[in-house]
């Protein structure tokens, strides 16, 4: 019988990069998560420099965006799961920037 090797993971935080229309997560163990922005209303709507002002939480294995009160986990996105929001929530946010003809109908099946 053969043995199968066990690989340590380390999912833990180690760099956020939010570009176009993706987030993508660089985990310790040198992995890269990386989903629509599209999942995270609360992102998607963000300025520049609310998405920028990121920090590691929950012992490193989540974000926190303070700007917007948004948290996510390596967990979450590891297991593939759309934020559930829903879109009458986000009607007003961003108002300035966006309308809500903009939410296209794929950003509100994900909701």
């Amino acid at each position: 019988m053969r043995r199968r090797q066990v690989v340590a993971t380390d999912e833990r935080v180690a760099d956020v990069t939010l570009a176009g229309d993706s987030l993508t997560v660089s985990l310790m163990d040198g992995r890269s998560i990386s989903v629509p922005l599209a999942w995270y209303p609360r992102l998607l709507h963000a300025t520049a420099a609310q998405r920028g002002h990121w920090k590691i939480a929950g012992g490193g294995y989540g974000i926190h965006w303070p700007d917007i009160d948004e948290d996510l986990s390596t967990e979450g996105q590891l297991s593939g799961v759309a934020a559930p929001q829903n879109p009458a929530k986000f009607a007003g946010y961003r108002q300035s920037k966006y309308s809500t003809s903009e939410i296209t109908s794929q950003q509100t099946a994900l909701w």
